[in-house]
């Protein structure tokens, strides 16, 4: 179900979560349709600007942190209707920002961010003489019946932004597995006739933390919850990750989350929109502080490396034990995890590819990380790279994924992959570990090859 709003004439940001590096809209307005991208839900600098039809509906540009000259402007005659509704797509990768029309595959603007960062939030407004009806589209929605049946899905990073409508009863679990087994953690929002909330563990009662919370759900709308997991410390907060905090608890999640699951029951059915999103800020600053691993057995200690010149390290991404850094063209960040040997010290890397999050190996003299996918192996120069911890490395085989096995990334279908690393032809070969295939499987020489027996990083 699409969001639908309206902008009035001043040039006042509406903000709305966004995931997935994709943002579909329809506006109907007589000229100035205003984008901001930014990583969270207010102006600040990064921000993108993308402006639709602007100067009398002739032209549209890209604008960087409110900066002129515009850093990509294309002629655009009447390419807004002030009678109906035109389609548009913005898309964002590796930072390369696109721009196109609904039903066009080509862009008619793009550009190259040169110090990318994470894009959160979509800010949409008219001004300029116009106002305007804009038609969003949102998270795939879905339904819950009134069964107390748990929805899964795969998690690997710490938040989520859940949206609900429904008259009681918002159930949330966080588990390790894809059942309903210990350990596991749940959220009731809106429970007893939406007239209190709770965290429970591992369904011991009384309720590790309950509070009154009348009200908070409702039948005729959405409310949208940010649910983080980081250290053990459980934190729901309204509306978003600077909202105000609806109910916390520690020592709550101490056990790696790899599945999210919702559900309603006891006379109500739900609607939902769920947001799994890496980039968020709240999440990353918490994880900077998480301790890290022991160094991992069997493997060279990390060197104490020098930043590399010119290099100011990003903020860390991801979830758990350690934490994931940007970096690209060869770097290796402080405390990178050493992964394996191939005439010099590999790294435990990750990067996209195919609408996946691969794990893989960096090779600094290379300047990329590679990771295999269709059974080939792809040399990525922008990555992330595994900092600040290590664990352990237990050899395993098949689809036997040990329970203390570190989510690192996910497949395109959305299922949970893991980091392994094999003994081949004299190397060290870090890659990864899909589970329903049985196989660990590594770049190199040029090839996806898989493995049936493999070595897996758990945490201690």
């Amino acid at each position: 179900m699409p969001i639908e709003l309206q902008t009035p004439d001043e040039l006042v940001y509406k903000f709305y979560p966004v995931a997935g590096g994709v943002f579909n809209f329809k506006i109907r307005a007589p000229n100035d349709a205003h984008l901001a991208l930014t990583s969270g839900p207010s102006e600040s600098d990064p921000m993108l600007e993308v402006f639709l039809g602007g100067w009398g509906n002739t032209k549209s540009v890209i604008r960087r942190n409110r900066t002129k000259p515009d850093v990509v402007e294309v002629e655009t005659p009447n390419i807004l209707n002030a009678g109906e509704f035109r389609g548009f797509w913005v898309r964002w990768f590796n930072g390369i920002i696109t721009v196109g029309r609904e039903g066009e595959a080509a862009a008619f603007m793009s550009y190259e961010e040169q110090t990318a960062f994470p894009i959160n939030y979509v800010g949409v407004c008219t001004g300029w003489g116009a106002s305007g009806s804009w038609m969003i589209e949102g998270g795939p929605e879905f339904k819950t019946a009134d069964c107390l049946t748990y929805n899964f899905r795969p998690v690997n990073n710490g938040c989520a932004l859940i949206q609900f409508r429904g008259k009681s009863n918002c159930h949330i679990g966080l588990m390790s597995s894809k059942s309903e087994e210990n350990p596991i953690c749940e959220l009731i929002l809106g429970g007893w006739e939406n007239t209190a909330s709770v965290i429970r563990v591992n369904r011991v009662q009384p309720d590790r933390v309950r509070k009154d919370t009348p009200n908070l759900v409702s039948a005729d709308r959405f409310t949208t919850f940010y649910v983080s997991w980081v250290n053990g410390h459980l934190t729901v907060r309204k509306d978003g990750p600077k909202g105000g905090i609806i109910i916390e608890g520690k020592d709550c999640v101490n056990f790696p989350v790899r599945f999210l699951a919702v559900r309603t029951g006891w006379g109500a059915t739900g609607q939902w929109k769920i947001t799994i999103n890496e980039n968020d800020r709240e999440s990353i600053i918490k994880q900077q502080k998480t301790p890290g691993l022991l160094a991992a057995r069997d493997s060279p200690a990390a060197p104490t490396l020098p930043t590399p010149q010119g290099w100011t390290a990003p903020p860390p991404t991801g979830s758990g034990p350690g934490c994931w850094v940007p970096a690209s063209g060869g770097q290796v960040p402080p405390e990178a995890v050493p992964g394996g040997m191939d005439g010099e010290q590999l790294y435990i890397a990750r990067a996209r590819h195919e609408s996946a999050l691969i794990p893989g190996k960096l090779v600094p003299s290379h300047g990329v990380a590679y990771i295999s996918w269709g059974g080939a192996e792809h040399p990525c120069t922008e990555y992330e790279v595994l900092c600040a911890g290590g664990g352990q490395w237990v050899p395993t085989s098949g689809g036997n994924i040990p329970p203390q096995a570190m989510p690192a990334g996910e497949s395109e279908d959305g299922e949970p992959l893991f980091v392994g690393r094999v003994n081949h032809a004299g190397t060290i070969t870090p890659g990864k570990v899909h589970p329903s295939h049985g196989f660990c499987y590594i770049p190199y020489g040029g090839q996806e090859m898989a493995f049936a027996d493999y070595e897996i990083l758990v945490s201690n």
